[in-house]
């Protein structure tokens, strides 16, 4: 009898435990899901305007301090008036105070009357650790959307490989000298020692080296090294290198906007190459003048495009292109076309204050520029792709039946919400047409 009792305390005891593990496991469970429920909710960058007190409504359980980050550490000094919705005016914080306490559980109001650096350290209900979150003071802009088609002409930084194959040698043996050697998406710089401007100067150096080895400086993920290969004769009696080259891109685009002083951002991402899909490496661009000639709509699960006729000579040259990056194209525009700026400057909108609901692109399907309705359907304040962070929905019926919705060529296209440029449209959903992506602008401007 004692014996059946012991086992029975056993069992209860062993079940209790099982039933504990098992609560713990729910809890941890749960607060996992609410941690990456809420991680998204604040990005890891936060920008506001100099000199103009702003609002930070994120409605999250979170809390920390600012501190203002000096170039040898974060620590006290001048740090940013605020204060959180239940106070009537913001709190002077002199040079002396450390940090100062924030809780996005409500409104919060900052302000800063100079550019700087701060950095909030912030806790998931105050007590688990949530993210560092950098502000970036900045200077208040005023841009010109535009929404100008644009002919889009850059020259890569060296010869671009494109595919390693293989060819028939004069013996009908197949070679392959490349392979092992180069690598799609690699940069040919130099050879031996020469500077490689075009494609059919580098054609010229292999023929040129009758089978002997070629040192060739190429430029690969960012890093610059020398490797040695060996041409081989082809069938034609021609040597080769069994490579495929690019030294160039061109295609259509939109212009986002143009800054006061002749700079321009266009596309909202950057041109890649279309068989490696990587950044370009550019030496130079142009813009060219550009005439909207054919539109071919979109469906769902067939992305539609805009055709373009462009004249590549000089005479249709409106500006220069001098930088490609994954938030877009920059360079400057010819005074001609900056004077024929179709509005007028308006203020850009930071992350924090776009809001879900109706908007407008800018975009020249008809072949002028001309404001469209959208819905803005999502915000994704903190996302790792920063083509994607908005998702639009065309609203407006006569878009809908030119295009069908968000086309190739779009791309760039600016995206307005009270008055204010809120960023560029970047990539349709193939899966639906009448819906796109799109950029923050404030992307755009720190790139």
């Amino acid at each position: 009898m004692d014996r059946e009792i012991n086992m029975t305390k056993q069992q209860e005891r062993i079940y209790r435990t099982f039933l504990y593990l098992l609560l713990f496991a729910a809890v941890a469970a749960l607060s996992v899901i609410v941690y990456f429920a809420y991680w998204d909710k604040i990005p890891s960058t936060i920008k506001i305007r100099a000199g103009v007190e702003q609002e930070l409504d994120f409605k999250v359980p979170v809390s920390g301090e600012i501190y203002r980050v000096d170039d040898d550490a974060a620590q006290a000094a001048s740090l940013p008036d605020a204060l959180d919705q239940r106070q009537t005016k913001a709190e002077s914080v002199s040079d002396s105070v450390k940090s100062i306490h924030v809780d996005f559980t409500h409104t919060v109001k900052v302000k800063a009357n100079e550019l700087d650096t701060y950095q909030m350290n912030l806790k998931l209900f105050g007590v688990l650790p949530y993210k560092n979150v950098d502000i970036e003071v900045i200077q208040d802009k005023l841009l010109i959307p535009s929404g100008i088609p644009i002919g889009i002409y850059v020259k890569t930084n060296g010869v671009l490989v494109v595919g390693i194959g293989e060819f028939e040698d004069g013996d009908g043996r197949k070679v392959s000298p490349s392979k092992y050697v180069l690598q799609k998406g690699d940069y040919i710089l130099r050879v031996n020692g020469e500077e490689m401007e075009n494609k059919k100067q580098f054609i010229r150096a292999v023929e040129a080296s009758e089978g002997e080895d070629l040192i060739l400086t190429i430029k690969r993920n960012d890093e610059v090294t020398e490797v040695m290969v060996k041409p081989e004769c082809n069938q034609s009696q021609n040597w080769k290198l069994g490579i495929w080259i690019r030294d160039n891109a061109q295609g259509i685009g939109t212009m986002t906007y143009e800054d006061t002083d002749g700079s321009f951002g266009a596309l909202g991402h950057g041109i890649n190459d279309v068989d490696t899909s990587m950044l370009m490496n550019l030496d130079e661009g142009t813009l060219y003048k550009t005439e909207i000639v054919g539109i071919t709509r979109g469906t769902n699960g067939a992305p539609g495009e805009l055709t373009g006729y462009i004249e590549y000579d000089s005479e249709n040259v409106i500006g220069e292109i001098t930088e490609n990056t994954t938030a877009g194209i920059f360079g400057v525009c010819d005074e001609e076309i900056a004077e024929a700026a179709c509005y007028e400057p308006i203020p850009i909108a930071l992350k924090q204050e776009i809001e879900l609901g109706p908007a407008q692109i800018i975009c020249s399907v008809t072949g002028v520029p001309e404001f469209y309705d959208v819905e803005i359907v999502e915000v994704n304040l903190e996302r790792d792709n920063v083509n994607r962070g908005i998702v639009i929905q065309v609203a407006d019926e006569k878009l809908l039946t030119l295009t069908g919705g968000i086309v190739q060529g779009m791309s760039g296209s600016p995206i307005i919400q009270n008055g204010k440029l809120v960023g560029a449209v970047t990539h349709v959903l193939v899966q639906d047409s009448t819906r796109g992506y799109g950029i923050f602008i404030e992307e755009m401007l720190g790139h």
